[in-house]
């Protein structure tokens, strides 16, 4: 960057800022009929990871020693009910604690986990119903404004994705949803960045829980911004280049590229697997090699992966705890070589799952190439090779995990399939789907999430 354009840069972001925030404060039925259909599958998709989250021990460890202010409003799946902030903050920190959350390849992150909480928040908050349709056009450009600045941050390798860029599309919606003019808005969107969590990478690693709060954080910070913008005490200064260094460089073009012909929003990824997404397309070809090879475990005597550099802090091995197995690509690769899935429970420690692919793990390699990079961001291309014991090898490519809209995204069957696994009820994925496709048409959108998040 020349001296000029970092002088300039305070500027050129607020004029970024401003024009992106005009952009996505579309009603939601002049929205894209791609995104209007891709919000109801991102919230039956959000809700139904946060439930299953909240049942695992650490979250209900954390709900029970939590201090649960009296409130109306529910705490997804757990029959408690507590303040807006306190429920945001707790949700937030369930969606992200399964690595089972949708995210955006474009962004490097996860949107939808960073807006849609402090969106139903400030929904309880207002002085009057908000109506489903005001809901959704909130939470669809939270998200898309949250995925513009994940793609415009060039992020330092050692900063994790979770509760810095996501701050600003948590404020878009909450100070919408608040009745913001579009210049309060604005300085919301900018004033969160002073509120977000510096996420360093070693942190997730080592398997450390405080991970999971940041996503609930970020979700509290754009709140909290959008109050600071209502109240008239900040405004669109630009301050987001500033406070974004702290984590890498904004680029304040790529806030408003192709603004007003593509929405992110409608480009997202579901997730089969419970691992971060920089290891799926390894464990989709493992699993498909597998399937169409007709081996075991014992045939196989080494399995290389060649992937982008987004994969590289994933190559640590030996995790001691469920979070840190989700972020190692060999401990993935060999739970899905040994166990053909990838879940929740086979990523708990102490398991015979867990300890088989423990042990397999010494057979996996992972290899950052270069040239993959080339295709970043728009394809995150892996290959997989397996070599057996008898000489035979197998390889497969393929430019970007199942179920990113972009290469074989999951219907509605595979995620109704999806949550009904995970929850281990039957029935309830079909009926959480039909809900927040009906939420466009309900007059009181607090009314009709508590109905179906209980």
């Amino acid at each position: 960057m020349s001296s000029a354009e970092s002088f300039l840069l305070p500027e050129r972001t607020a004029t970024a800022i401003g024009d992106l925030v005009r952009a996505v404060a579309v009603p939601y039925d002049a929205l894209p009929a791609p995104v209007r259909a891709r919000v109801p599958v991102v919230l039956t998709d959000l809700l139904g990871v946060t439930a299953a989250g909240m049942r695992t021990p650490e979250l209900q460890a954390l709900v029970a020693a939590w201090p649960l202010p009296p409130g109306p409003h529910p705490l997804p799946g757990t029959g408690h009910r507590t303040t807006p902030e306190t429920a945001a903050l707790l949700a937030a920190t369930a969606a992200c604690s399964q690595e089972l959350d949708e995210g955006n390849k474009h962004a490097a992150g996860h949107p939808a986990a960073h807006v849609v909480f402090a969106a139903i928040a400030a929904a309880q908050q207002s002085p009057h119903p908000i109506d489903g349709r005001r809901f959704l056009g909130a939470v669809a450009g939270g998200y898309e404004v949250a995925a513009r600045f994940g793609r415009a941050v060039r992020r330092d390798p050692a900063w994790h994705p979770h509760g810095h860029w996501g701050v600003t599309g948590a404020a878009y919606a909450a100070a919408t949803l608040l009745g913001a003019t579009p210049a309060q808005v604005a300085a919301a969107v900018d004033a969160a960045t002073g509120l977000m969590t510096v996420a360093p990478w070693d942190t997730v690693l080592a398997g450390d829980p405080t991970r999971n709060l940041w996503m609930g954080q970020a979700n509290l910070a754009g709140l909290s911004a959008a109050h600071l913008a209502r109240a008239g005490l900040v405004e669109n200064r630009g301050g987001a280049a500033a406070a974004l260094a702290l984590v890498g460089e904004l680029d304040p073009d790529l806030l408003v590229k192709d603004l007003g012909t593509r929405w992110l929003a409608a480009e997202g990824y579901l997730k089969q697997h419970a691992a971060c997404s920089f290891t799926h397309a390894a464990i989709d070809l493992v699993l498909s090699l597998r399937a169409a090879g007709r081996w075991t475990p014992d045939d196989v005597a080494s399995i290389r992966v060649g992937i982008h550099s987004l994969a590289a802090p994933l190559l640590g091995r030996s995790p001691h705890s469920r979070l840190s197995a989700m972020f190692s690509l060999p401990f993935a690769v060999a739970t899905a070589a040994v166990n053909g899935a990838v879940t929740p429970a086979t990523m708990e420690p102490g398991t015979p799952a867990f300890d088989a692919a423990d042990a397999f793990s010494e057979r996996v390699t992972v290899e950052i190439l270069d040239e993959l990079d080339a295709h970043l961001p728009g394809r995150r291309v892996c290959e997989v090779t397996v070599s057996l014991v008898d000489g035979t090898t197998l390889a497969l490519a393929q430019p970007d995990p199942i179920g990113d809209t972009a290469h074989f995204p999951l219907d509605d069957a595979v995620l109704v399939a999806k949550l009904d696994r995970l929850l281990d009820a039957p029935g309830t994925g079909d009926r959480l789907l039909a809900a927040l496709r009906r939420l466009p048409d309900e007059p009181d959108v607090v009314a009709a999430l508590a109905a179906v998040v209980e």
